[in-house]
């Protein structure tokens, strides 16, 4: 990739002389990217990284704004929802019997995973549940062969370990067409709802006092959602390109730079969230920055396939417990997720 250099006056004077080894590209943030972010928000807020050929933005008070637009564009293209994501909330309407419908397939969908797994000595929550239960129930929603949604979303599973329900007469009538269109929209966003899943679980299983709240009052599963994505969103990083000159807390960028905006440094800044590194799903601070605005199809959706997901687990596995010594670290750049979650079913 060829070096870029930042126009000088793009620059604050707090930035004439970055370190040059830090980038988004570079071991440090590779090794450890929150601790990387941490660096970025309390010495470089606006840093021109030119690996990257683009500049960062690390606290809330900065990315938060510039998610919402604000002179910045981004792609036409890709899932309908995700961090800063506006215009799917304006495309298409969808009344709430179509979101009822869906809840009917998914809860179905994700019981008839977690039971295959009840019993177990040891399962991969990653593998064989949070990877296909959105799939899953996009499939049994449009009727739809599991193949052919997977070929939009990913990789196909083995036949022995993750099949989908058939489709329903829940996806096919009694309503069904509205609810096929929900669930065909929401199919490009499979894959990311699946990594948020798995980083829910992952922080349910590592606070055992968290995950006995929400087996006592399922009405906690939403606020855990909340704050899983919070923690550890599945989007780190959204990229744009200032299409003006754009004045910022920390600086200025040029019309035409590119932007990349930190969502996994943003949601653990401390001057927005108190102890950010803890995963507390009574946390009362509002403004994370999840997978997009509330009245948003596929960001409700992901929700309602959290709530049917969690509540499958525990009612097929009342005594789901993290596997010994298991540590499901996460991997990724753009996006990240538990690549592995072992846990003991039974």
């Amino acid at each position: 990739m060829t070096t870029v250099e930042p126009p000088e006056a793009a620059m604050a004077p707090a930035l004439a002389a970055p370190p040059h080894t830090l980038s988004l590209l570079g071991p440090a943030a590779r090794r450890d990217p929150y601790a990387f972010y941490g660096v970025l928000r309390r010495e470089h807020p606006l840093l021109w990284d030119a690996r990257l050929e683009a500049w960062l933005l690390s606290r809330y008070a900065d990315v938060a704004p510039a998610l919402g637009g604000g002179g910045l564009s981004g792609p036409r293209r890709g899932p309908c929802c995700g961090p800063g994501t506006v215009r799917c909330a304006q495309e298409y309407a969808v009344p709430e019997s179509a979101f009822a419908l869906l809840r009917e397939v998914c809860a179905r969908t994700a019981y008839v995973l977690a039971r295959r797994l009840a019993g177990r000595e040891e399962a991969d929550l990653v593998e064989e549940f949070c990877r296909w239960l959105p799939t899953g129930t996009i499939a049994a929603a449009t009727g739809l062969s599991y193949a052919a949604v997977m070929g939009r979303a990913g990789p196909a599973p083995s036949r022995n370990r993750a099949e989908a329900p058939a489709a329903t007469d829940v996806g096919r009538g009694r309503g069904g067409t509205g609810v096929a269109l929900l669930a065909a929209r929401c199919a490009d966003q499979a894959v990311l709802t699946g990594r948020a899943l798995a980083s829910l679980m992952a922080n349910l299983l590592a606070n055992p006092e968290q995950l006995e709240l929400v087996r006592a009052v399922p009405a906690l599963i939403g606020q855990a959602w909340e704050e899983a994505l919070r923690r550890n969103p599945p989007v780190h990083v959204v990229l744009r390109r200032a299409t003006r000159d754009l004045a910022i807390s920390a600086g200025a960028i040029p019309a035409g730079a590119a932007v990349a905006l930190l969502v996994g440094a943003a949601n653990r800044d401390p001057d927005r969230f108190a102890e950010p590194e803890r995963f507390d799903l009574h946390r009362t601070a509002p403004g994370a920055l999840g997978l997009g605005p509330a009245d948003c199809p596929a960001a409700r959706v992901a929700e309602l396939q959290a709530e049917c997901a969690v509540d499958a687990l525990l009612t097929a596995m009342p005594g789901l417990r993290a596997a010994d010594a298991f540590d499901p670290a996460e991997s990724g750049l753009l996006t990240r997720a538990p690549r592995r979650l072992l846990v003991r079913p039974s």
